[in-house]
């Protein structure tokens, strides 16, 4: 029998698979699956490269690297991942009764392409609806929805700069709608699902945050400028697998939802709570996907210009304000002198705290002065904001699995990008980087038992309203990947009560 070899584009990477002509559909979709180390929630789509959808089944046809495939992989939902099992033995069916009829006839008939389309027709519809059903944006009459309903025409693949500036538009047009008090209550929120947002809606969330939190009025920020901050700030995060533009909009998400939770606004100072969303906004712009030990080990430039130390959050600081220092993107501009100086010394204190290698340290100065904080006191302030950064920075295990599992999925690629570039460099491999030696429950189970628990444990303490918020989802969490990791090994799971 037969093989056939498919080269496609998968974040940035051109891969290829090989099956057999007699594969089953759903082989088929396992091992392209698999190729893009997409969960088994995800939602596979191929353009050919003329940007038109192509099926994928074992009728697609053999290409070369240079007229390569492009495959995406999109995120679903819980109520899309019920109808994945009859979707597939739907196609299954198909395709089994496509092969009788080649068998006698010789040819696909008419009636069986059509029933092809319905399929793919009505996938496409099913990815759309359960987004439109909630997503809770509306003219300001409140009578008009949204509309995305349709599938949208598909195109030629448009250049970097072409998708930013098609986003930009989509931002600015949605800008001056209206969203509802019900999307703005679960935006504060540690469940809110990032999976079901565009990029340009995102962009509209984060300018409801910088405005329900009242910045524009007290900085005197002109809307325009906000807006170009954030388009400025969405073009600086890269297109790669894990620290992009959605792992920004998590954090800065996270980090609004906790304001809320643990009534912070009543707490500290207008500008704290500023610094800390800017903070979160904007603390891994330009982020190479490779880490500090990689840039220190690698001799990168980064390394080189911050001498080592901290270089990717030095450098993510330094981006910050270079978008700021242009005067259509600062949002600082109408400060006082002491205001900014105040901005800039508290924004690049708690971006340079997300630096793991600083965990223990900052972690063990706000355990000291647990007992006697004081919100009146600057030190204990500022110890507090960069503890709020951190727990929002890598808080996805207190976020529903249906959305954490996937930015497991996107974490575990990033590092095992990394890791086979050490290798191929000659580089010491991080350790929990290495795809031959890390599972995925393996590298969740000490992650959440010696990082986030302890954290997030302490900064409960401070704020026991987050029990139910933080401490619980994560105590969960370590559950299931410590029931997987000892399901790997073999070993009897219990059952919970």
């Amino acid at each position: 029998m037969t093989t056939k070899i498919i080269h496609f584009m998968v974040n940035g990477r051109l891969e290829h698979a090989e099956f057999r002509a007699d594969c089953s559909a759903a082989d088929v979709k396992d091992l392209f699956r698999a190729a893009a180390e997409a969960g088994p929630n995800h939602i596979l789509k191929m353009y050919n490269r003329d940007g038109s959808v192509v099926n994928i089944s074992p009728r697609l046809k053999s290409n070369s690297k240079e007229t390569y495939y492009r495959l995406e992989v999109v995120a679903s939902n819980l109520h899309s991942v019920a109808m994945t099992p009859q979707l597939n033995n739907m196609e299954e069916r198909l395709h089994l009764l496509e092969s009788k009829v080649l068998e006698e006839v010789g040819k696909t008939p008419d009636i069986m392409c059509e029933l092809q389309s319905h399929m793919e027709s009505f996938k496409r519809k099913l990815e759309s609806v359960e987004h439109l059903s909630w997503i809770g944006l509306f003219k300001d009459d409140g009578e008009q929805q949204l509309s995305k309903c349709s599938p949208k025409p598909q195109k030629p693949q448009l250049s970097v700069q072409e998708e930013r500036q098609q986003v930009r538009r989509k931002f600015i047009n949605m800008s001056s709608l209206q969203v509802t008090e019900e999307v703005r209550e679960h935006l504060k929120t540690p469940i809110f699902d990032n999976w079901q947002w565009e990029e340009a809606e995102m962009l509209v969330l984060l300018q409801v945050m910088y405005v329900d939190l009242d910045f524009l009025t007290a900085f005197h920020i002109e809307l325009q400028v906000l807006q170009n901050f954030l388009f400025e700030v969405y073009c600086h995060y890269n297109n790669i697998p894990f620290h992009n533009f959605q792992h920004c909009f998590c954090v800065t998400q996270m980090m609004y939802g906790l304001i809320w939770l643990t009534d912070l606004r009543s707490k500290l100072g207008r500008i704290d709570l500023f610094v800390m969303l800017t903070s979160a906004l904007c603390h891994d712009l330009d982020h190479p996907g490779y880490n500090n030990v990689y840039q220190i080990n690698a001799q990168t430039d980064l390394a080189l210009r911050y001498n080592d130390i901290s270089p990717l959050e030095n450098h993510h600081c330094a981006v910050a304000f270079g978008i700021l220092f242009k005067p259509e993107c600062n949002i600082l501009k109408n400060l006082t002198a002491d205001q900014y100086k105040h901005i800039r010394a508290g924004m690049i204190k708690c971006i340079l705290a997300t630096d793991m290698a600083r965990h223990n340290e900052i972690l063990n100065k706000f355990k000291s002065i647990q007992s006697v904080f004081d919100f009146t006191n600057k030190e204990h302030k500022e110890v507090l904001m960069k503890i709020m950064v951190k727990v929002s920075d890598i808080s996805n295990e207190a976020r529903p699995m249906a959305v954490a599992e996937p930015w497991l999925d996107c974490l575990l690629q990033e590092f095992f990008n990394q890791s086979d570039t050490e290798k191929l460099k000659g580089l010491p491999v991080t350790p929990f980087m290495d795809r031959d030696k890390v599972s995925k429950p393996s590298s969740q189970t000490s992650f959440i038992r010696f990082v986030l628990l302890p954290l997030f444990s302490e900064l409960t303490k401070l704020f026991p309203c987050l029990e139910q918020h933080l401490l619980e989802p994560v105590r969960r969490a370590l559950e299931y990947y410590t029931d997987l990791e000892k399901a790997s090994r073999g070993e009897v799971v219990s059952a919970k009560p």
